[in-house]
Formats: C-alpha cells, structure tokens, sequence
C-alpha cells in the first residue's frame, strides 16, 4: 500500500470510531477502538511504542 491509502484508511477509521462514539470519552477508550479498527484492516499498530 502507499501512503495516501494507508493515510486514507487511518483517517476514515478515526472518523468512523469517533462517529460510533461521540464526543466526551477518555482518551484510552478512542485509542483503542482506533486500534481495533485498524487491526480490522490488516494494518500493523503497536500501542504507545517507546521511542528513544
């Protein structure tokens, strides 16, 4: 996949999540609906990876 595809399925999901949702939740709870959705679409996501 190239980068505007991949771009493009991660922005739709975060609408789509945000959209099923609604405003006014944790953090917690969006970021791991948005994960679960892009493990949906077969995109590799690690969660609050440590960077150096």
């Amino acid at each position: 996949m190239d980068k505007n595809t991949i771009t493009s399925k991660i922005i739709g999901s975060a609408i789509e999540v945000h959209r099923q949702l609604g405003p006014g939740l944790l953090e917690s709870t969006y970021q791991d609906c948005l994960i679960y959705e892009l493990q949906q679409i077969n995109l590799n996501v690690q969660k609050e990876v440590f960077i150096p």
